[in-house]
């Protein structure tokens, strides 16, 4: 069978079951009737090995229940997955976790590939990116509960956990916890500054972004979150390169704004030029990125450019 027809009866029988919450192997059968009960089967068995499907033993018979919110339950990822392997040496290479972490940042990789990371290296018939997926499965929403695993319950759940790997990521959920609190710390004994001008918002982002007005050899585009009271929440690297329209997605913009539950935003780039003077493309981005945040709520107060000559307002020069 060509792989495009595999695909299709996968999708077939996911798009059914994702309309069910909990139910049996029969239950899954009849509401999957364009599919033939042995291939649900086999279907259902291969998303309880991956993590994605819990089954419970029940007085009629065993059950079936997501081990993960479905809105993040990605099928099609999880099909490729399936019928590609994800050996992360059959991977190309832009979809590596060690090199999507260094290309767009650990914030941007997923808990399973986070994990996969730590695990390192798999086992014979298991990956380190399988293992970091039926963790991530598995504490999927309760997270905070992986350090208190033992070495064996992981392995429970994926032989890929070995003790080498287990003190790995025990070591990174531990420096993490640790990080957490020294940030939680500092913002106790710092007081961030209000952005309540133009004038604040230009001296905050030149302080803040000062090594890309002077040091940056291309153009990267943050934003600054900020809370209700227009306090800073935290900043966040969205592209790197010339700053075009078309490349500087609104839902790239905001999706880190939602996580921090962000009330407001200040746009900042930088030109290694040294001339601040916005261009076209500047202004373009301003108002698509403005006329979005209106849509959900979120305001975008400014755009600050920073370089070397100085920093300036884009609202302000408009």
């Amino acid at each position: 069978m060509s792989s495009q027809k595999r695909r299709l009866r996968l999708m077939q029988v996911l798009d059914a079951l994702l309309q069910l919450d909990e139910f049996s192997g029969q239950e899954a059968k009849q509401h999957c009737r364009e599919s033939q009960p042995r291939y649900v089967t086999q279907t259902l068995t291969q998303l309880v090995q991956t993590g994605v499907l819990e089954k419970q033993v029940a007085p009629r018979g065993p059950r079936f229940r997501w081990a993960i919110t479905k809105s993040t339950f990605q099928p099609t990822t999880w099909i490729d997955q399936l019928i590609h392997g994800d050996q992360v040496r059959e991977m190309p290479s832009e979809d590596r976790p060690r090199e999507r972490l260094l290309r767009e940042g650990a914030a941007a990789l997923r808990t399973a590939e986070l994990l996969a990371i730590l695990i390192r290296v798999g086992v014979r018939g298991e990956s380190a990116v399988t293992g970091g997926r039926k963790l991530a499965n598995r504490f999927d929403r309760r997270l905070e509960q992986l350090r208190d695993q033992t070495k064996l319950e992981l392995h429970d759940i994926t032989r890929a956990v070995t003790a080498a790997n287990y003190c790995q990521i025990m070591a990174g959920v531990e420096l993490g916890r640790r990080v957490a609190l020294a940030e939680a710390k500092a913002n106790q004994d710092r007081e961030p500054a209000r952005i309540t001008s133009t004038s604040s918002a230009v001296a905050y982002c030149s302080d803040q972004f000062r090594y890309l007005a002077n040091d940056a050899t291309q153009e990267e585009f943050h934003i600054v979150t900020l809370d209700t009271k227009h306090k800073p929440i935290r900043t966040h690297r969205i592209t790197v390169g010339t700053l075009d329209a078309s490349l500087v997605h609104p839902r790239e913009v905001f999706r880190p704004a939602i996580r921090d539950a962000a009330s407001a935003v200040l746009l900042v780039h930088n030109h290694p030029s040294g001339d601040p003077t916005p261009s076209r493309e500047d202004h373009q981005v301003t108002e698509r990125l403005t006329d979005a945040g209106v849509l959900i709520g979120i305001t975008v107060l400014d755009h600050i450019i920073v370089a070397s000559e100085q920093s300036l307002s884009i609202r302000e020069v408009s």
